[in-house]
């Protein structure tokens, strides 16, 4: 199967250089630069009373006069100023522009409206999402309850998981198996943020913080055809149509090339303020948006930035994308790292409200890592349910402790008896786009569930992972020379093993050279 073109712009090159741009910049001047700043920091500036002065900064020298800023010194600080609040906004609002990306692929490249239901079958669909699972079926709708009203969702008895998220991908409730319906099936009624409570007898009832919603969920049967047949009975429609309820739409992706990712230039903000343009502001985002003003972004008003603020955002946006991709592939969350020693990280460490448990800060770093990789939160993905939902290892880094390269070959020995009550499965990702790999190959996974997998005698299974087939290599996956990756192993009904650690999964180890 030839590769499929998603037309992704892989600016490794420019972004190099960018990055080393950026530490130019902190350093100014190199380390000798970074002495400098540090030497300013540790020498008490005098006041200056009189005439010119400057004072050492990882700015270079900042002339002040009398004691003021001089009109240069006033410009480049406020450029600074905005900069760096335009590159922490970026990291602040990747889970919403992840909600705003997905929205609009589905809208503007998949042609779906609210209210109808797309389906995700295969690797092919999937291909413009950010790390999917390729094993089960996707179904995702979005629904506005400002101008739609109150949405209500039919959930079927079955091998389902799902449940609805607001815009900053923070479930609102869970659905199926891990629901309050727990398999069995019921009717939800998800209401706008400050509208009238609403008698509902035989309806699950939850309210969304934001006005724009969207319902995933997946079919969880081994068996695909009764997957997808339990998947279609769900049903998607407003409160004002429940007296006669109309036919849910389905639709499905049918291969066509789309993409989620967040931009990294000025596209990122026009679509942070379409979003805004009729939601409500939440009391712990009202410091980010106050930020942003001076850069012509307020919610609610059209955004026209001069010359000057969109270059500061795009440049902003640059910079902030490489942060998280820092912050997503080298981790430094307190007790991300899974087992001791390893290369395993937990790929989410977050709450549902995505704020400390001990209500003191919100978990920006840690949501920021998660939401550049991925899409969706829930109950049943943060993996602390024994025997339900999902726990999400991920590894962009060998034994060696040395990035994952496409050139190279790999081995991944997973021990027998793994931990799952329904199936395992390991899938590799482009670390640009963040969705599978695409190779000629045509896979970029491999599961429990897979017809020819290849077991040892003792039950373990080799995963080999390179640009080649090796000889004598039965569970393969092919990468593309010159192509950063990193992996998910997903478990799917993690029972008491995964979470005592009694049982562990073994590093990728290279091969060869």
């Amino acid at each position: 199967m030839p590769p499929v073109n998603l037309s992704y712009p892989r600016p490794r090159l420019k972004l190099f250089s960018l990055a080393l741009a950026v530490i130019a910049a902190l350093g100014s001047g190199g380390w000798a630069g970074v002495g400098r700043a540090q030497a300013a920091e540790s020498t008490p500036v005098a006041p200056t009373r009189g005439g010119l002065s400057t004072v050492n900064t990882r700015l270079r020298p900042l002339m002040l006069e009398n004691g003021y800023p001089t009109k240069a010194t006033a410009a480049k600080l406020y450029d600074e100023l905005d900069f760096q609040r335009a590159t922490q906004s970026y990291l602040w609002a990747l889970p919403a522009i992840g909600f705003k990306a997905l929205y609009d692929a589905q809208r503007r490249s998949l042609g779906t409206a609210n209210g109808e239901v797309l389906l995700f079958q295969n690797l092919k669909d999937k291909a413009g999402m950010l790390t999917p699972n390729i094993t089960t079926l996707y179904a995702f709708s979005f629904w506005d309850l400002a101008s739609q009203g109150p949405l209500v969702v039919e959930v079927p008895a079955g091998l389902t998981a799902g449940g609805v998220m607001d815009i900053w991908q923070q479930p609102i409730t869970d659905m199926g198996q891990t629901g309050p319906d727990k398999g069995l099936g019921g009717k939800y009624l998800i209401l706008p943020p400050g509208s009238p409570a609403v008698e509902a007898p035989g309806y699950r009832i939850v309210r969304s913080p934001s006005n724009q919603v969207w319902f995933g969920t997946r079919g969880l049967s081994p068996d695909k055809a009764a997957a997808e047949a339990t998947v279609r009975q769900h049903r998607v429609y407003g409160w004002n149509q429940r007296a006669n309820p109309p036919a849910t739409a389905y639709k499905s992706v049918g291969g066509r090339p789309w993409q989620s990712a967040q931009p990294a230039n000025l596209d990122y903000w026009r679509m942070l303020s379409e979003l805004y343009a009729n939601e409500p502001v939440a009391p712990r985002d009202r410091m980010m948006f106050a930020m942003l003003a001076p850069l012509g972004l307020v919610p609610g008003e059209p955004f026209k930035p001069d010359a000057r603020q969109s270059r500061i955002l795009a440049d902003a946006a640059q910079v902030g994308e490489l942060m998280a991709r820092t912050v997503a592939f080298d981790k430094r969350t307190p007790g991300v790292t899974v087992y001791p020693g390893k290369h395993w990280d937990y790929a989410q460490r977050f709450e549902l409200d995505q704020e400390s448990p001990d209500r003191k800060r919100v978990q920006l770093d840690e949501r920021s890592s998660w939401f550049y990789e991925a899409i969706g939160m829930s109950v049943g993905m943060q993996g602390r349910i024994v025997g339900f939902g999902q726990a999400y290892l991920e590894a962009s880094k060998d034994s060696q402790g040395r990035w994952l390269d496409g050139g190279r070959t790999y081995r991944m020995r997973v021990p027998a008896d793994p931990p799952v009550k329904q199936f395992w499965s390991i899938t590799l990702y482009d670390n640009v786009s963040r969705g599978p790999l695409i190779t000629g190959q045509g896979a970029a996974d491999l599961s429990s569930r897979q017809t020819g997998l290849v077991r040892n005698a003792d039950g373990s299974v080799d995963v080999v992972f390179g640009p080649v087939r090796p000889a004598g290599a039965a569970n393969w996956i092919q990468t593309n020379p010159g192509q950063g990756w990193f992996s998910y192993f997903r478990f799917y009904g993690p029972t008491e093993p995964y979470f005592s650690k009694t049982w562990q999964l073994n590093d990728i180890e290279p091969l060869g050279r």
